[in-house]
């Protein structure tokens, strides 16, 4: 190690700043920004254009990023756009996509989606590196030198494989990440520092492919998540799908359905006539075989008003989550390029009563809280950012029921950790198998990870002591160790699953969680009713076995016709059923179960003195 030496009484040498950069990699648009001194400073292309579009052009030299890309997207070419969507997605959960996305799936089965992109087999890992290494070559052209470090945003709504995912491909770009930012608190971040803001502040996010609200209080430099919703499949790519379907209906091609670069052609149309509607009250458009199509701003706000009703609905709910009421925020800010849209901006200041925040431009907003940040890790500034989990995270236990330890809107980072036992006399080993989500039953959640605690010394069930911790990072990533008190016995997996979330899945968890919730209150019930019979029957029966010679005359007989009526309630749906029986069973078998007892305290008490009983028990 080198030691920095100095001469008594020298001040000593101010710290080297790394360079660091902001970057916000969006579904339709991404932007990379620098700060210095507490400024952000969004870079710009040769055109003074801040936004990078997010698509990426394949053929026979180096890949196209960019407007380049979609110049070519225009002349037909193999492109591929909202990348995003795919990542941290399995090959398994985009097939059965196939045939409404843009995109020609690779064949094979199992782990990360794969493209086929200009005869090229790529990940959106590998495409989202491509785009990565734009922003960078941007950066490093501006500030005439090399750039390493970045402060990268996701979604909040990204799941562990997505984050994973969004850091792989930044080191594929040459980038070491510092930090994932959750797109939300980046733009807090920005208006925090750059306003001097304190409070409660609501942050409406809606991009391209997702939308995501936040409730924050900022305070002396602390940026803290209270609560966070969303929809990670609603964005400005749904209201560009609204526009083309509308614009095909009467002017589409008689042939049936579109080819894959013709739909992609018409969606770039619909990407400009919704811009153009943000400013105009008309729109024009080509679509495919030349026809032109009109579209005005009170038809576009028709066909989009139920996917904002969607959106408006989340920030209420969350609200309720946070247990605030609108008068308690300070302000709303409005993050996204489909905050542009006049309609969303009007239904935004009728839900919190007030104007929102859109003096810093909404499609930068993201990259300058991330530089902001990016300058403090580099720098050894003390803002701190305290994000939360978008959703629980917990284990599955016996009869298939999700027991919850992390919770959603826990803050991160955090470490939490909760107690088990073993089910069977002389079980040696326990499979953890982690799940996110939020409901009641493990099949019913996501599949994050499995891994096994063996060694444990055999013990009667229920007498080993296994401590389960789920440790998750600030950017959202997670470890799950379990250990056996007794022993010592430890084990552990960092979960780095190649795939996650599709893109609708959370927001359908959270929703399910509270429409079906008593559903799955009494399938919990009845799931732990079931247990409860089958620990009380292996325990009875093992009570058998080593003791029959104290059973009475016909008393066997008695508890095993117990058994087999439990038995055949525990097979059934009945919960109270099987209640009922559990407790015939404990009375059926009570005499016996005191027998035991009283035969146990006689052995332990034999051949001793009544006087030094006494003294033990403090007679």
């Amino acid at each position: 190690m080198l030691l920095d030496i100095q001469e008594p009484g020298q001040a000593p040498a101010p710290r080297k700043r790394e360079t660091a950069i902001g970057i916000d990699l969006g579904t339709t648009n991404s932007v990379v920004a620098i700060a210095r001194g507490g400024a952000p400073e969004v870079l710009r292309g040769e055109r003074g254009r801040a936004l990078v579009p997010s698509a990426v052009a394949y053929g026979s030299g180096e890949p196209a990023v960019g407007d380049a890309a979609l110049a070519q997207l225009d002349a037909g070419g193999d492109v591929v756009t909202s990348i995003k969507r795919l990542m941290g997605r399995g090959a398994e959960d985009v097939a059965a996509l196939a045939g409404t996305l843009p995109w020609r799936l690779a064949p094979g089965e199992g782990g990360m989606a794969r493209l086929d992109v200009a005869g090229r087999v790529l990940t959106p890992v590998e495409i989202s590196a491509d785009i990565l290494r734009a922003l960078r070559r941007r950066a490093e052209d501006a500030l005439g030198g090399a750039v390493e470090k970045a402060v990268v945003t996701v979604p909040a709504y990204f799941d562990d494989a997505a984050r994973t995912a969004t850091r792989d491909a930044a080191r594929l770009a040459g980038l070491d990440v510092l930090r994932l930012v959750s797109e939300p608190t980046a733009a807090a971040l920005a208006y925090g520092l750059d306003k001097g803001a304190e409070g409660l502040y609501a942050v409406f996010d809606l991009g391209g492919g997702t939308f995501d609200i936040s409730i924050l209080r900022l305070q002396k430099g602390v940026f803290q998540v209270l609560a966070t919703g969303g929809d990670a499949a609603l964005g400005g790519d749904d209201f560009d799908r609204a526009i083309a379907a509308h614009l095909l209906a009467g002017n589409g091609p008689g042939g049936g359905a579109l080819e894959p670069a013709e739909a992609r052609a018409v969606l770039l149309s619909a990407r400009r006539a919704k811009e153009a509607l943000g400013v105009r009250d008309r729109a024009s458009v080509t679509l495919p075989g030349g026809a032109e199509a009109e579209i005005d701003r009170a038809t576009f706000e028709r066909l989009v008003r139920p996917l904002v009703a969607r959106a408006i609905g989340i920030c209420a709910e969350t609200l309720e989550d946070a247990g605030l009421a609108r008068e308690a925020l300070e302000g709303v800010v409005l993050v996204g390029g489909a905050t542009r849209v006049p309609l969303v901006a009007a239904r935004v200041e009728a839900l919190f009563g007030r104007p929102p925040l859109a003096d810093i431009d909404p499609d930068e907003v993201v990259a300058r809280g991330a530089a902001l940040q990016a300058e403090a890790l580099a720098g050894g500034g003390d803002t701190l950012l305290l994000d939360v989990t978008p959703l629980s995270l917990g284990v599955e236990t016996m009869g298939g029921l999700f027991e919850k330890i992390v919770w959603r809107n826990t803050p991160i980072p955090a470490a939490v950790a909760k107690e088990f036992t073993t089910y069977r006399d002389g079980q040696s080993g326990m499979a953890i198998h982690v799940l996110q989500g939020e409901r009641e039953l493990a099949n019913r959640n996501r599949s994050l990870a499995r891994f096994e605690l063996a060694g444990i010394p055999p013990m009667t069930a229920g007498a080993a002591r296994i401590r389960v911790t789920f440790a998750v990072d600030a950017d959202g990533l997670l470890t799950v160790s379990a250990r056996e008190r007794a022993t010592g016995v430890e084990s552990a997996v960092e979960v780095k699953p190649s795939y996650g979330l599709d893109e609708g899945e959370i927001e359908r968890m959270l929703y399910e969680s509270l429409e079906q919730g008593r559903g799955d209150a009494a399938m919990r019930l009845l799931a732990e009713a079931r247990v409860a019979a089958e620990r009380m029957i292996l325990a009875t029966r093992a009570a058998l076995r080593a003791d029959a010679a104290l059973l009475g005359d016909g008393e066997g007989a008695r508890i095993e016709a117990a058994i087999a009526r439990l038995e055949r309630a525990a097979a059934g749906d009945d919960r109270e059923t099987i209640d009922a029986l559990v407790s015939a069973l404990d009375d059926a078998a009570r005499p016996f179960a005191q027998r035991r007892m009283d035969r146990s305290i006689g052995a332990a008490l034999k051949g001793r003195q009544v006087s030094a009983v006494d003294a033990e028990l403090g007679a």
